[in-house]
Formats: structure tokens, sequence, C-alpha cells
């Protein structure tokens, strides 16, 4: 019976809302924040509230104002920072909570306040020691005191994956008639199951009086890693805003992550349900609030994780570099990623090794690439990571031999309250140029007075250092990545100087595309 409610919304959804939206409701601010050792201070707070103004965000929940003088400033002046999206507060169903919010919000050019209380028989025995009716009437006139404030109230029902349909229909049904302008129905625990979540929707739709004239939310937790799924359980049966968290960040096991909800949708648009997030901000907005929260995203996390779109056996590996739609179904352009990334194991194949020779300038025959392909083989298996470095040491090519570009002598200029200053000579086939630049550094200052002497559009895109060796003697390889018309090389050096390293790499770049 589930499956076919679920099946039969998602045909409704299909027919007859082709252009339906959906609301995205972030709230990485307050319920991600709430992370151990992800506090972020007002400013943080504020420039992560104009990111999420920039992905298109329809609703940012600030912070939950009466809890500290830190979370009532940062939600007055995010209100204050931010010019589109609705500004929400979070509440409990108290009076004094409510009075602290309205005035956090007085800046808001839209603004919404997000009051509730719990609505599980394990809530109302055991949090609030009370019973059904009582609790009812609580919802109730918080609603009603919250209206006397904004126009736009939320109301939650707290714990609302375990609270029984029929009283939770009851209670959905009483705040409406309130006021409330949103409900939002939170697996608080992550408890639910996707065809329970669903169901649940379903029967608030088909039983509630007035629905019409509020829009459902959802708020999932991942306890059981199915907030994602339910979330779409949710949209499948009704729901039309969703309550996420960048990277899925939040208590616990965290929330629906923002991003895995836009992507599904926008690959799945056969739902015809739309969103106004800008997708190809989502990469650039994850490794923002990864770093503000320090809080690493796990590799394998989907959409933004580092290995979502990087391949490692050979088979996916040659079907990728035939045509990426064979193990891909996203583009990642599509969330900010320049490209898939082709990783090099014991797994890959003679199609990724002939890749990565390319990108990184080096042609061979084909019973060249055989014998190199072996030897790549047995370093395989005795190397956990293979870099550009030990490719290149495979192949045996003397490259900067042949190099158009060579470097002829750097001098730099750097220490503490001190300008770095780099004077660079280069031999371009045989003729030498000079340059000196001043820079951030004498990494900096030596690669303008590079650029100085090339003359090239080009834009580094990444820049790796790694010790080889341990010891304040060791040797440092940099991996560099340049942009350059409209295509990405790659270039690496080792030396014993960083500074030289850096240098040189950025020199055996410019020499795969400077003929």
């Amino acid at each position: 019976m589930l499956r076919k409610v679920f099946f039969l919304n998602r045909k409704i959804l299909k027919e007859e809302y082709r252009m339906d939206r959906l609301f995205i409701f972030d709230t990485t601010l307050r319920d991600g924040e709430q992370v151990p050792g992800c506090q972020l201070n007002t400013v943080e707070k504020i420039q992560v509230a104009k990111a999420l103004e920039s992905l298109g965000v329809d609703i940012i929940e600030a912070g939950f104002p009466v809890s500290s003088p830190g979370d009532f400033n940062s939600v007055v002046e995010i209100s204050k920072a931010v010019t589109w999206p609705v500004i929400c507060a979070l509440t409990r169903g108290v009076e004094k909570d409510i009075d602290v919010a309205a005035e956090a919000l007085r800046y808001a050019r839209h603004k919404r306040i997000h009051t509730g209380i719990g609505t599980s028989e394990c809530h109302i025995r055991y949090k609030f020691n009370s019973t059904p009716e009582e609790i009812l009437e609580r919802a109730v006139a918080a609603t009603r005191y919250a209206k006397k404030y904004v126009e736009d109230v939320e109301f939650y029902c707290e714990d609302a994956g375990r609270t029984d349909n029929e009283y939770l229909a009851r209670v959905v049904e009483a705040v409406i008639k309130a006021g409330a302008t949103v409900v939002n129905i939170p697996d608080t625990t992550g408890y639910c199951l996707p065809s329970e979540f669903g169901e649940k929707i379903n029967y608030l739709m088909e039983h509630v009086d007035g629905i019409d004239k509020a829009i459902i939310s959802t708020h999932c937790h991942n306890d059981l890693g199915m907030a994602t799924a339910n979330t779409m359980a949710g949209i499948a049966n009704g729901a039309r805003q969703v309550e996420v968290t960048i990277n899925g960040i939040g208590e616990r096991a965290g929330n629906t992550s923002l991003e895995e909800v836009a992507m599904i949708l926008k690959c799945h648009k056969y739902l015809g349900i739309e969103t106004h997030i800008n997708t190809r901000k989502i990469y650039s907005t994850s490794r923002m609030v990864s770093s503000l929260m320090n809080m690493p995203v796990q590799p394998n996390k989907a959409i933004v994780g580092r290995n979502a779109f990087a391949h490692s056996s050979g088979i996916h590996q040659d079907g990728v570099l035939k045509n990426v739609q064979t193990y891909e179904i996203m583009d990642p352009k599509d969330v900010g990623i320049d490209d898939s990334s082709i990783v090099l194991t014991a797994r890959s194949g003679r199609a990724a090794l002939k890749h990565r020779l390319h990108m990184l300038g080096v042609e061979m025959e084909q019973d060249k690439l055989d014998t190199v392909y072996q030897d790549f083989l047995k370093l395989a298996d005795r190397k956990k990571d293979i870099g550009d470095d030990d490719i290149l040491m495979l192949t045996g090519e003397r490259r900067k031999a042949a190099h158009r570009i060579k470097l002829e002598y750097l001098q730099v200029t750097s220490g503490v309250g001190v300008l770095s200053v780099a004077s660079v000579c280069l031999n371009i086939a045989g003729e030498k140029f000079e340059a000196a630049a001043s820079g951030n550094g004498p990494v900096d200052a030596a690669i303008k007075a590079v650029k100085m002497i090339i003359h090239r559009q080009m834009t580094i895109q990444e820049f790796l250092i790694q010790a080889i060796d341990k010891g304040s003697d060791d040797v440092g390889k940099v991996h560099m990545q340049v942009a350059y018309d409209g295509n990405v090389y790659y270039g690496f050096a080792a030396n014993t100087d960083i500074i030289a390293a850096s240098v040189e790499a950025f020199i055996d770049a410019i020499n795969k595309f400077v003929k």
C-alpha cells in the first residue's frame, strides 16, 4: 500500500506539477552550528549567510536568539547583511523566546519566526510531563503569539517522525488555523524509513482540513543514514519545503544535505520540481563551510566529497575516458568542480596511464607504453599514492633537457617585515630574458617575474607541496596545475629549495603549451 501511494504521488507530480516549486530552508547556521567544535563568530556567520544567498537558498535559519547573546547578535547582523532570503529565528513555544526572536529580526527585510513543541508520546510524557491536549493548546498559543509579530510563522512538531499520525494531523490542523504559514514535520531522531515518512506526509495531505493554506516542510536527521531518502519521500508525497544543511552537518549524524537534494532534482527532471539553487556554486560553498567550521568533508561524500568524481578502477577509467556518461550521472561542472579525476592505482589500466602521460605532455608508442605499464603495476603494488613524478620517473623522459624554456637563475629577497622581491632569468630557445617583481611572499614574487617574461594569461589552479624525505634539508616536490586558453596543464619539480621547485614546476607546466 505504501509503495502504491508513493508511485501514485510521483505520477501526480510528473503530470500535474511539472513546474512545481520547492523551497530550500538552510539551517547550517543553526542546526549545523550545534555540532561540537563547529561554532562560528558573527563575522564568519555573515560570510556563510552571504554565500547561501548567492547559492540561491530561500530561507536562512540564522540562529536561536534566546540561547545566547552571541546568537542574538548574529541574527541581527545577518538580517542587516542579507537581502533576498527570508531570515528565520528559532524559538521554543515560549513567549519570552518569541519576544527575543522578534527583536533579533527587527532589521530583516523578510522575517520568519520558527516556533514549536514536541508532539511524540515520548516527548509529551518524559520531556514535558504533560498530556496531548495540553500540548495541543500550547502549540496553538505559541503560533498565535508569534503571529502578533510576523506574518510568516513556521511551526515545528518536534519528533514528528515518532508521533502518531492521527494526533499529528490534529496538531497540524490546529496550528494552521492559528495562523501558521509553514508546518515543519521533523524526523528529529532519524528513526523513520522512507516509506513510513512518505506515508506520514501523505496522511497529513489527505486528512488535515486547510492543508492548502500552509506549506508542509521536512526536517530529516541522518541517524540511520536515511535523511535524504526520507526527504525525497516527503517531497514525493507533497512537502514543498526541505530543511537542509551544507555538507549534511548537524546534530549527531547530521541533517539532510542541501547538495544531495538539489542534485537529485536536477538529475531527475521528470519529477518536475524546481529549486532556485545555483548548483555551480555548491562546491565552493561546501569548501567554505568545511573550512570555517573546521569539519572536513568525508572523501566519499556524495556530490562534494574528494572522490565523488574520481575513478581508480581500470574498467571505470576506460569507460569514462571513452564517454564520461558510462560512470557519471552528473557533470562535475554542474556542482562547480572543473573535471573528473583519474586516480592511478594498481587497479588502473593502460588507458588511464596513457591519459595521465598525455596530461603531463608525454606521448609514446604502444610498445613502450606496455613496458612502462608493467613497471607501473609493480610500483603501484608497493606504493599507495602514485604521483606525477613517479610516472615521469617510470617513463625515463629527460623532459627538462628538451624544454624550450629553462630556469637560468633565481634570486629572492624575503623576510619578516621585508617586501619579498625575486629576480628571474629564463633561457628561451637559447636567448636569455630577465625580470624582477615583488609579491606576497617569495614564491608569489618569483611567479610574477616569470609571468612578466612569458606574457601569457595563465592561472594557477592548484599548488601542492610535499616533502620527499624527512628533516630540515629534505627534498620538496611541487605539483602545479595551470590553466591557459581553456585547457589545464600540469607541472612538476623537486628541489631542496622549495621556492626554486615552485618556479620550476610553473615553468614545467608552461613548456606544455609554449612551443
